[in-house]
């Protein structure tokens, strides 16, 4: 069974798009030169291929400038987790991560669901300022929850909070 997935313009010159496993390796290469924790090329790829109604590509040109990698919750599936939102530094600033978060909550695949949750470091104030702007836009609450403390991590990790965000009134 093919994947079509239909490009739904967004600012400009942006589209937003289900990505391929093709796309794996420009989010791999845009994760590479962020900020993000980087995980192998094959994680995106795998992401791309057996995830993808769940992620999103943010595509300029053809070329990757902004993802997001997610998956529906197996335990809850009224829960969309978000793993990761790369963006560009060159696109940084233009709301192409909160119009591919828009994406994933709109979805045919998440119609069932009612919450969103992304992990996020006491450090990382762009991800919470995107995750509360949704919570804001889509008239919902967001609590926060510690989930992995830093002594989890096998290395030196910073603790990860958990983002709970919803019910989302869709």
């Amino acid at each position: 069974m093919s994947k079509v997935a239909a490009a739904t313009p967004v600012l400009e010159s942006f589209t937003l798009e289900q990505p391929s496993k093709e796309d794996g390796q420009g989010m791999w290469n845009l994760a590479k030169k962020s900020s993000l924790d980087l995980n192998s090329a094959y994680k995106y790829i795998m992401m791309a291929e057996y995830f993808s109604e769940t992620c999103v590509v943010a595509k300029e040109r053809g070329e990757v400038v902004g993802f997001i990698t997610g998956f529906i919750q197996p335990e809850h599936p009224d829960v969309v987790f978000v793993w990761q939102v790369g963006v560009d530094s060159s696109q940084r600033g233009k709301g192409v991560g909160y119009k591919m978060l828009e994406e994933l909550v709109n979805r045919d695949v998440t119609k069932d669901v009612k919450y969103l949750e992304a992990t996020i470091t006491k450090d990382n104030t762009a991800s919470q300022s995107l995750f509360k702007k949704l919570s804001k836009e889509y008239e919902t609450s967001f609590e926060v929850r510690e989930t992995f403390p830093a002594d989890v991590f096998p290395e030196d990790g910073d603790a990860e909070y958990t983002y709970r965000i919803g019910p989302l009134k869709k």
